[in-house]
């Protein structure tokens, strides 16, 4: 007689400090995406009934992007596994790490992609672009050259994705590195750009941990909440009373892109 064990979860639970129960808020009222002070009735509406069981996995694709040691691999490690490395070392290609929250009792993750910011590389990085939600461009607050390059990094990542269906984050990094006049001044600047390409400006730090979790929040909230509204869209108009049903779509976003290196990248 054979006998069925359960399947054990190959997923971790969920962090405590990993649950959203209300909108984190933005940094600059002057640059976000939206500046409402909650997320959107309809999506509480839907995620009250996933109480049902109904509501599935959730998750989205984050690319996080910009100039060689700006900072990227040690904001996404800082978030993550709350660590910060003096010792740089250059991503080659691109690295991944998965992050999973509880937005309004809902399991939603983010897959996090850190991609190379080396010229060499960039043909290798790119074909990681696609399917992404979130574009985050990253430029180093100490290095104008950095900054004049964000234009550049948009449009490499908008290449491979839809400009219309993805949410961009402009992100200032090493903070701690700079004046406060100093930041003051590239502040003005960054606002100003992030304003023109319909972007939320944020400025966090690294190495003392200034922002980077309330800019993680905030960034798996509004990516939740747009992934949740755009299914509500598609399931379009319903009786009163019937459960609401969000499916999953992360089975395009596991697959990785099997494309052949060209010579550029050899």
């Amino acid at each position: 007689m054979s006998v069925r064990v359960p399947a054990m979860s190959v997923l971790p639970p969920i962090r405590k400090d990993r649950v959203i129960a209300r909108l984190p808020q933005c940094f600059r009222k002057e640059a976000a995406l939206h500046t409402k002070e909650d997320f959107n009735n309809k999506v509480k509406t839907a995620c009250q009934e996933q109480r049902t069981g109904t509501v599935g996995f959730k998750i989205s694709k984050v690319i996080v992007v910009g100039d060689l040691a700006v900072g990227k691999t040690c904001l996404i490690n800082r978030f993550c596994k709350d660590v910060f490395d003096k010792n740089y070392k250059a991503t080659i290609g691109v690295d991944f790490e998965m992050e999973r929250f509880e937005v309004l009792g809902v399991p939603f993750s983010l897959q996090l992609w850190d991609t190379a910011g080396q010229e060499r590389f960039k043909c290798i990085a790119s074909t990681y672009y696609r399917g992404a939600q979130v574009v985050i461009i990253t430029f180093d607050v100490n290095d104008i050259g950095s900054f004049s390059h964000v234009r550049q990094w948009l449009e490499d990542s908008l290449k491979e994705n839809d400009p219309t269906a993805v949410q961009l984050f402009l992100v200032g990094t090493k903070k701690d590195l700079s004046s406060p006049a100093q930041y003051s001044q590239m502040e003005q600047e960054a606002l100003k750009l992030a304003q023109e390409l319909s972007a939320e400006y944020w400025a966090v730090s690294s190495l003392t941990g200034e922002n980077v979790n309330e800019f993680f929040f905030r960034v798996a909230s509004l990516a939740f909440e747009t992934s949740v509204l755009a299914e509500l869209e598609k399931s379009g108009s319903r009786q009163i009373g019937e459960v609401v049903r969000i499916s999953s779509n992360s089975s395009n976003l596991n697959r990785s892109s099997k494309k052949k290196q060209s010579n550029c990248c050899q």
